[in-house]
């Protein structure tokens, strides 16, 4: 039973707790509610006095954008409207200038109208005069026709055929002086035109011999040159074309021909043939034929090192060889290829002056003595024979003909032939070039000085500089400053006419006057 009580107590305590809870629940619940309401209350006031804030915030801007538009807009239409005046001003100006325009044209008009009258008058004068002037001109004519006893078509012929051969003899006048000065001017051009060319080119001058002389290292080595009974050197010059001359010229053997590619040959055969020791007819043929075909390469890589150098392209294969061969020829002395050269390069630049073109004079200049290294004998000259080869290998007509031409045995059909001919002689009688005679060289020297000789007041004559400078010691008393400007010209000119020369000579006329006295 006290259990049951206490049950029973403690339920009831457990539901009176229940019930103060749920009213002390309820009472602080409703607590809240009001904090939330009044908070809520307070948030919706601030939310109404920001939303009045921001509201005039924006009617503030408002305004103000609204008055900053009023204002741009009222600045544009003043603009508008100042320029709408400036045009209205302009426009009035316009119209102001066309009606002082249309006045002056108004004017002008009836100024032209009383012009025109006068015109009109004076017109009809003139034409009275006219007629009165040629009825008196008739009278006159007929009067002269009865004085003279011709008529005006006679006398008008007349005076014509008069007219005409003064005008044929003034005109052939003046056509001599212009074909003179155009002679002066040509001469002057073209040797101006020469010595440009001449003076932009230096070539070597190599000058060949008929004899190379082979060094050897001691004379025992001639023994094995001659062989049993001459076996070998009979053999060598069987095979190369070229005499060996072995003589008590010590340490050297001659080799003598007029062909300097020979020459080469049986020189490189017989180094080689030294430096093997092996020396009889058998070794001797292998090592010539070997030495041909190296040669032979040789000469190729020369004439294609020279078309290089000349800048010259497209040029046929066996051309080029001929070109190469060129080397181990001479013409007078001078070497063929370097004669080639320097033709080359003075036609280039000549054809440069001229306007023309320097590719294709160049490419004559190089080959203009390509006949004189042909493979085969031929009864033609080398000029002719040049241009065939020229031809067949398919070179430009002009080139051909300048070939051909450059000796006068072909007519001259294009520019640059002449232009080949004048560097040819100009690369050949240059001093130094060819080999000259020494008895014609020394008579030339000795024809210059008593040339110079012949003049009065002339005290001393010397060729100087091989030829190339004559000086002329006059007496100061016979011979005045002016005399000496004067005689140095007419020496010069006298040169020019009457003797030949490479090159040109310089005259130089020396006059001193000395004054001597001794003091005692």
């Amino acid at each position: 039973m006290e259990i049951a009580y206490i049950l029973i107590a403690a339920i009831v305590a457990l539901g009176v707790g229940i019930g103060l809870g749920k009213i002390i629940f309820a009472k602080s619940t409703q607590h809240k509610i009001d904090e939330a309401e009044i908070q809520a209350k307070k948030i919706v006031s601030e939310a109404e006095i920001k939303g009045e804030t921001i509201k005039k915030d924006r009617m503030l801007e408002a305004k103000e954008k609204f008055l900053q538009l009023k204002a741009e807009h009222e600045k544009e239409v003043l603009q508008r409207n100042q320029k709408v005046n400036e045009g209205e001003n302009r426009i009035k100006q316009k119209e102001q200038s066309l009606n002082q325009k249309n006045e002056q044209l108004s004017k002008q008009v009836a100024e032209n109208e009383a012009i025109k009258e006068n015109l009109a008058r004076q017109i009809e004068l003139v034409n009275i005069k006219r007629s009165e002037l040629e009825k008196h001109q008739e009278e006159h004519i007929r009067r002269l026709e009865k004085v003279a006893g011709l008529t005006a078509e006679e006398a008008r012929n007349q005076l014509v055929e008069s007219l005409k051969e003064e005008a044929r003899s003034t005109a052939f006048a003046h056509i001599q002086e212009i074909v003179e000065e155009a002679k002066l001017k040509a001469n002057k051009e073209a040797k101006k035109i020469i010595i440009q060319s001449i003076q932009r080119t230096a070539a070597e001058q190599t000058i060949e011999n008929a004899i190379t002389v082979f060094n050897l290292e001691s004379d025992e080595i001639k023994g094995q040159i001659i062989g049993r009974e001459g076996r070998n050197i009979r053999a060598i010059e069987a095979a190369t074309g070229v005499d060996l001359i072995v003589d008590d010229t010590p340490e050297a053997i001659v080799l003598s021909s007029f062909d300097p590619l020979r020459r080469e040959i049986a020189r490189l055969s017989l180094q080689r043939l030294v430096q093997d020791g092996r020396i009889h007819p058998a070794r001797i043929e292998e090592v010539v034929d070997k030495t041909k075909r190296q040669l032979e390469e040789q000469v190729m890589e020369i004439g294609e090192r020279t078309v290089i150098e000349l800048g010259i392209h497209g040029l046929h294969k066996e051309l080029v060889r001929m070109v190469g061969k060129m080397r181990f020829r001479s013409s007078y002395g001078q070497n063929l290829l370097m004669h080639s050269k320097e033709t080359a390069n003075l036609c280039g630049i000549m054809a440069a002056e001229l306007g023309l073109n320097p590719k294709l004079a160049k490419r004559a200049g190089l080959l203009h003595d390509i006949g004189k290294v042909p493979d085969e004998e031929t009864e033609l000259s080398h000029a002719l024979l040049g241009a065939k080869l020229a031809e067949k290998y398919g070179e430009h007509p002009a080139v051909v003909n300048a070939i051909g031409a450059h000796h006068d045995e072909m007519e001259m059909a294009y520019v640059i032939s002449p232009i080949i001919q004048a560097c040819d002689a100009i690369s050949g009688a240059r001093p130094g070039a060819r080999r000259e005679i020494m008895q014609s060289y020394l008579q030339r020297i000795k024809d210059l000085e008593n040339l110079a000789m012949a003049y009065d007041g002339v005290e001393k004559a010397y060729a100087i500089q091989a030829g190339r400078e004559l000086r002329v010691i006059v007496e100061s008393d016979k011979v005045t400053d002016n005399d000496a400007d004067r005689l140095s010209f007419e020496i010069a000119t006298k040169i020019q006419t009457e003797m030949q020369y490479p090159g040109q000579i310089k005259v130089t006329v020396i006059r001193e006057r000395r004054a001597v006295n001794v003091a005692r």
